[in-house]
């Protein structure tokens, strides 16, 4: 597995994790806004006691992201042909961990906020 691969693996756990942290609270209010409702959308709060836990993971899963994508190796040092020797794949990981950073800083945050909305 290459590096930029790996580390787009990482990305996309830390995502993973982003998401798992939001689901007791983002969850049941996406779900009432899409007009999904019943019972059932009340159960995702049994996932509340484990959020530090996702939360966790996802934080060292995006630490883990940025160390892999901040020294990855320049375009030219690069195997011509590969992944790595675009320089648009470095600015695009960039991108892509800056933006799961904010998803995740926004899951930390939410549910402070999460009376506002209901």
């Amino acid at each position: 597995m290459t590096k930029n691969k790996s580390s787009l693996h990482t990305l996309m756990a830390g995502l993973a994790a982003g998401i798992a942290a939001s689901l007791c609270c983002l969850g049941p209010l996406v779900l009432v806004m899409l007009g999904v409702g019943g019972a059932w959308v009340s159960k995702l709060s049994v996932l509340e006691p484990y959020r530090p836990y996702f939360l966790a993971v996802a934080l060292i899963f995006l630490f883990l992201a940025y160390r892999q994508i901040y020294k990855a190796p320049a375009a030219a040092a690069c195997e011509p042909g590969s992944l790595c020797a675009l320089p648009h794949t470095n600015r695009i990981y960039k991108w892509l961990l800056w933006l799961v950073a904010a998803f995740i800083g926004f899951s930390m945050v939410f549910p402070y906020f999460a009376s506002l909305f209901y």
